[in-house]
């Protein structure tokens, strides 16, 4: 689970004359990630792409931008059309036709605009009321139309020079107006500077008639309309076409990316006149079912080898490949160094072997690998574990000599999550919600998130019966419990305790859950040596335990009394476990190992020193546990209070609230006593009990504000939970940036094999 899938790296040699039918089984049995040739051995070059290798590229390109045209998708394929002969021409005729559609749609769009914007146009002209051809051709008076404010337009026409006359009519509303001066001057100046906009305009044509803002506006929606319906025509026809063509683009689409990767598959081999070398990488136990397909197909006609296994040393450190023997030519026989032994190779690279092929062999004998490419990753993660691989690969696909924490995600995240909701409607409803998207949709990412929401609402949950809450309401723990669930969330005065609890059990959780990210650090440091190990690693685990064990030994009086002394959460404020701190001699040593951690840390890397107190700062990021639990905890009990109200009792712990499900709370405080204690006050009557109208209102809080408390749970909780894992657990161990693993071949689902 920690250690991905073991790689090998393969080298595939033989004459050109069989280069096809190579590309051709491997391609079929889909096992190879392909390395590029890098240009590094003597009288080698990259190869050429098979012929037709253009041709099927365009044509792929134009089905795609069909495809994106008529808005195809998976849901419009039916079986497995079987494709004709000359699928060229078959898709030369498609794109005819959508282009020809494509290009009406385009035309009868931009008449729909430019009619939209001749209506915004002319709109301000109908508030007027001026027939259009009296707002122009004037050769004695000049005229404008526009909006502005009348009084400074009058104004600005008394102060232009030139202008005898001058008039203004003005709409009822929109400040629309027409300025008419007399004789012609320019009085564009002046206008501006009564801060006038004027409009253009519209032109109606040259025969003369007179038509009025109403009437132009008319015609122009009939215009309008009838645009309109021809462009509804259109799409209809696209969508017909699209329902008629869909399958067959969808399945042309995968014929032709077949065709293409394999055409274009020699791009990555080492060629020479007679010869070509592939190399690539798929999993180790599948390195016999490549070799033994490809004999099938060309017998000792190539040479297949395995160059190298990429392992781990005897203490499962991560190592440098190590080379291993190929196999006879052209046959196929066990790696060996399966066990990660050491064994001698030739590189697996001895064109000279394949005599039946006539394959020259200069510049064949190279012994160094084709490309300095790294082994693709496969998580080797069971079932349960395989949603979390998403939530890691947000961050980076981890490399391959990495631990891949997706484990620790799956036991860690989930936890964190229920302890912050812990109520089993919410943890219900979040298993309901998880399995709806991995059932309803097809989306890798999307499918990953519903198995994670599993999880996290079963864990929500099972910390809800543990709490004894039902959407807020405590009568789960009266049902399970008889009334006294073992643990309490902390918000009611009775139980408070509990949230000092949480504050502590919090630090202790960060504490666990750096360990194990400094572990893993310390682990994989450890293949560089010991030394190395303790001085990046080693030192921050001695500085946490040691700080930490100083703090919980009282920190020479300066901790807080919940983690040390007769007041600690450990001494029955909750947990009555009797432990009230160390002993003032261990938090001394404590405190010397965390010197001796800080001086390792300084030793090892001097500029890290400075960070010394992230081993404080990050075990305390870990109190948004109890923070987030509290914040959901009092946002449900107030949609809850709202609703049903609260009444309050006096208990030797200090206040009981209760919420008025049975009675109102009235009802009990006016009964006075309730179990023997004292009801003091109602601390809200609720909705429920204030007549049908409040009754009404009520339910409506109460269901959308526990939507809401459900909805604010995935983004302060899930991200609360999700920082801890990337910022505090990550940071501590994981850089990603490992190669997915992507074979060389293509699965099928619309396409017929015939």
């Amino acid at each position: 689970m920690l250690r991905p899938e073991k790689m090998g790296r393969v080298s595939v040699t033989g004459s050109k004359a069989v280069l096809d039918d190579v590309v051709e089984t491997a391609h079929d049995l889909n096992l190879l990630h392909l390395t590029e040739y890098d240009g590094g051995w003597e009288g080698f070059e990259p190869g050429n792409p098979s012929e037709g290798a253009d041709r099927a590229s365009e044509a792929l390109v134009t089905v795609r931008s069909l495809e994106s045209v008529l808005g195809v998708d998976e849901s419009d394929a039916e079986g497995q059309p079987v494709l004709p002969d000359d699928l060229y021409a078959e898709i030369e005729e498609v794109r005819e036709q959508v282009n020809e559609l494509d290009d009406r749609r385009d035309e009868l769009t931009e008449e729909l605009r430019s009619v939209a914007e001749e209506l915004d146009a002319v709109r301000p002209f109908v508030q007027l009321g001026i027939d259009l051809d009296l707002l122009d051709g004037y050769e004695n008076l000049s005229v404008a139309v526009g909006e502005g404010d009348e009084a400074a337009v009058r104004s600005a026409m008394v102060d232009q020079a030139g202008v005898d006359k001058h008039e203004t009519f003005a709409s009822e509303e929109d400040d629309v107006l027409a300025v008419f001066a007399y004789p012609a001057v320019d009085i564009s100046d002046a206008l501006v500077g009564a801060q006038f906009t004027a409009y253009e305009v519209p032109e109606l044509g040259d025969d003369g008639e007179s038509v009025s803002p109403d009437q132009y506006v008319q015609q122009l929606e009939q215009r309008h309309r009838e645009l309109q319906s021809k462009l509804e025509t259109v799409e209809d026809q696209l969508d017909d076409l699209r329902v008629e063509v869909g399958g067959f683009l969808l399945a042309a689409e995968e014929k032709l990316a077949v065709q293409v990767q394999k055409a274009e598959a020699p791009l990555s081999f080492a060629t020479t006149e007679n010869a070509f070398v592939a190399e690539g990488w798929l999993p180790y136990d599948e390195y016999v079912e490549l070799a033994e397909g490809l004999q099938e197909a060309v017998g000792d006609h190539v040479d297949v080898d395995l160059l190298e296994v990429a392992d781990y040393n005897e203490e499962g450190h991560p190592t440098d490949s190590e080379d291993v023997a190929g196999g006879a030519a052209g046959g196929v026989g066990e790696p060996a160094a399966a066990d990660g032994g050491e064994v001698a190779s030739d590189g697996g690279r001895d064109l000279g072997r394949i005599a039946e092929a006539d394959v020259a062999t200069d510049g064949a004998g190279a012994d160094v690998a084709m490309s300095h490419s790294t082994p693709p990753v496969i998580q080797d993660n069971p079932g349960p574990v395989k949603p979390f691989e998403a939530l890691v690969e947000v961050i980076n696909r981890p490399k391959y000599s990495e631990l891949d924490p997706s484990v620790i995600l799956f036991l860690t995240f989930p936890a964190f999550y229920g302890f912050m909701i812990g109520d089993l409607g919410y943890g219900i409803l979040y298993m309901l919600l998880g399995g709806a998207l991995m059932t309803q949709f097809d989306s890798d990412i999307i499918r990953s998130l519903g198995g994670v929401g599993v999880l996290a609402g079963f864990f929500t949950a099972i910390f809800g019966v543990l709490y004894g809450e039902f959407f807020g309401l405590h009568q789960l723990g009266e049902i399970v419990w008889g009334g006294s669930p073992p643990i309490h969330k902390g918000l009611i005065p009775e139980y408070s305790d509990y949230a000092l609890g949480w504050l502590v059990l919090s630090l202790l959780a960060g504490i666990l859950h750096l360990t194990i990210g400094w572990i893993f650090d310390f682990y994989e440091n450890l293949s560089h040596g010991f030394k190395d190990a303790m001085l990046e690693s080693g030192s921050w685990l001695m500085m946490m335990f040691g700080l930490w064990t100083w703090i919980f030994a009282g920190a020479f009086g300066s901790a807080p009394d919940l983690i040390y002394g007769a007041d600690s959460v450990f001494n029955g404020q909750p947990f009555p476990l009797g432990f009230t701190g160390f002993g003032p001699t261990v938090g001394l040593v404590g405190l010397g190992v965390f010197f001796v951690g800080l001086i390792l840390l300084v030793a090892g890397e001097p500029i890290e020193g400075v960070e010394f107190l992230n081993v404080l700062v990050n075990v305390l990021s870990y109190t948004r546990l109890a923070a987030v639990l509290l914040a959901k905890a009092g946002m449900a009990f107030v949609v809850n209070l709202l609703f049903f109200g609260v009444w309050v009792t006096e208990t030797e712990s200090g206040p009981a609230w209760h919420f008025g499900i049975d009675h109102s709370p009235q009802y009990y405080l006016e009964q006075g006593t309730y179990h023997g204690h004292e009801v003091t006050e109602v601390m809200f009557g609720g909705l429920v009990h204030g007549g049908i109208g409040a009754a009404l209102g009520g339910i409506v809080i109460l269901v959308l504000g526990h939507l809401l408390v459900l909805a604010l749970g995935v983004t302060s909780a899930g991200l609360q939970a999700v920082r801890l894992e990337y910022v505090e657990f990550f940071g501590k161990f994981y850089e990603g940036g490992g190669d997915e693993y992507e074979p060389f071949g293509y699965e099928t689902r619309f396409a017929s094999d015939d």
